[in-house]
């Protein structure tokens, strides 16, 4: 029954013999005292509910570029035609919940979700907007469009957070991105998506790849014909040894970083199961064809066979499909909005999440991994002279299933046009806040920078109302 809560880059590189030579060291850092001081002052420390760790794992499906909020989970039937657009909704299987028709698939499955209505982050750009949602903190300054990574922006990401606690020292990271990183017109990458002043050696694994392809494999966890675990070890010992040696070698950031990615894809190859999940080809092709056979959608059934290999969280990107299609076939749909929706992206959405909560739920690993549909903002209430809608910041929606997720329930609502919040206002930080408590990982856990400065992991609080 539907319940209405309204409280008040990468290792797909080849390396080289001068490669292999140069992998070591550590760095970097940008914090100040007052910021830190405020990030402990603002965080709540929520009581553990019976939901807190429910989730093993963590599967993050980001659609980058802003999915509108109309043609998904919050339609206005009401709105006048230039707002509610040419789709109708339609009645889910949570009795009370209807969504956009262009969501047949994902309408049958509703009654796993816990909705979010009311998110916002009030910011119009991708690059500040996006990094809010990642890290829970706001970008400085807002709305600013192809910010980069670094100082003040340099909080670190959910996935590199859930790296840091989850991940165990001389062991495989907790968290993997897929299948590349996020970035605005001519590659520049938002900030973010890493680490940040938490240093390098926590960042997540991002993986460069396309899962989709015919000869998919990732090089970095292919295990060489004829090498046995045990001259694996001895030459990982050996390679141990020359980098403890050379001590003239240069211990930039980026070297540091491709040594601890390095090592961690050394014990991805001898991790029998994690290297087993890359192997696509251990799927039926009708599990396979179900997903959708997309870069996308194949990124997405990688990300389930990882997190039942033990992987905490992994976070899918989305990809643009090519410039023949409209806003490059992106979520960005400044132009022929409804043509595009329609055309492209809400087949293979709709799709591939309706598959993977189906295959999760077969497998009985629903309510043991959590799933989060997102995007860093939503679309504007009105269209454009190009038919398109553009990048809306002040509400938006989100969903959650799985994990200990109360499903079945909506939280949150926006006013009758869909552009502001009408009740039940979430913050990024408190959906972080609420993905690290499902995950067993309080908001106010403390983890320490390359300084030893300690920062809670959340300035958020829980969303009690859908745990």
């Amino acid at each position: 029954m539907l319940t209405i809560q309204d409280s008040g880059t990468t290792l797909c590189d080849h390396l080289t013999r001068r490669d292999w030579l140069r992998i070591g060291a550590l760095g970097s850092l940008g914090l100040t005292v007052p910021a830190l001081m405020n990030a402990r002052a603002q965080t709540t420390a929520t009581p553990r509910s019976r939901s807190f760790g429910k989730a093993k794992a963590c599967i993050l499906i980001g659609l980058t570029g802003g999915p509108p909020q109309h043609e998904t989970w919050d339609p206005k039937p009401d709105a006048p035609a230039e707002i509610r657009g040419p789709f109708r909704p339609i009645a889910s299987s949570l009795p009370g919940l209807h969504v956009c028709e262009l969501m047949p698939r994902l309408a049958q499955q509703a009654h796993h979700f816990a909705v979010l209505r009311a998110v916002s982050t009030g910011d119009n750009a991708h690059s500040s907007s996006g990094y809010h949602m990642m890290t829970g903190v706001p970008h400085i300054p807002p709305s600013q469009e192809n910010a980069r990574p670094g100082a003040p922006n340099n909080w670190p990401s959910l996935a590199a957070l859930v790296n840091r606690v989850k991940s165990r020292p001389g062991g495989m990271p907790a968290s993997i991105v897929l299948p590349e990183h996020i970035w605005n017109d001519g590659n520049v990458p938002w900030p973010g998506q890493d680490a940040g002043f938490l240093g390098r050696a926590t960042d997540p694994w991002l993986i460069h790849c396309d899962p989709s392809a015919a000869n998919f494999q990732i090089p970095a966890v292919a295990m060489p014909e004829g090498m046995t675990t045990l001259r694996f070890d001895e030459r990982r010992s050996l390679l141990d040894q020359v980098n403890r040696h050379v001590d003239t070698l240069d211990r930039a950031a980026a070297v540091t970083r491709y040594n601890h990615q390095f090592h961690q894809a050394l014990d991805m190859m001898r991790s029998g199961p994690v290297r087993r999940a890359f192997d696509l080809n251990q799927e039926p092709a009708h599990v396979r064809d179900r997903y959708g056979r997309s870069r996308y959608a194949q990124s997405i059934l990688l990300a389930r066979r990882l997190v039942e290999a033990g992987i905490s969280l992994v976070q899918i990107n989305w990809t643009r499909m090519g410039t023949n299609l409209p806003n490059q076939g992106g979520w960005d749909t400044h132009a022929q909005n409804a043509n595009s929706l329609r055309d492209h992206l809400m087949p293979i959405m709709d799709r591939v999440v309706s598959a993977l909560i189906e295959d999760l739920s077969a497998r009985g690993l629903l309510d043991e991994t959590l799933v989060v549909w997102t995007g860093e903002f939503g679309r504007t209430p009105r269209h454009n002279g190009n038919a398109g809608r553009d990048h809306w910041g002040s509400v938006f929606s989100q969903a959650l299933a799985g994990g200990g997720v109360r499903a079945g329930v909506v939280h949150g609502a926006s006013d009758r046009i869909g552009a502001y919040p009408r009740e039940g206002n979430v913050r990024p930080q408190d959906l972080n806040a609420t993905i690290f408590h499902l995950l067993g990982i309080a908001p106010d856990t403390e983890v320490h920078d390359t300084l030893g400065r300690p920062i809670a992991v959340s300035r958020g609080r829980v969303i009690g109302q859908v745990v």
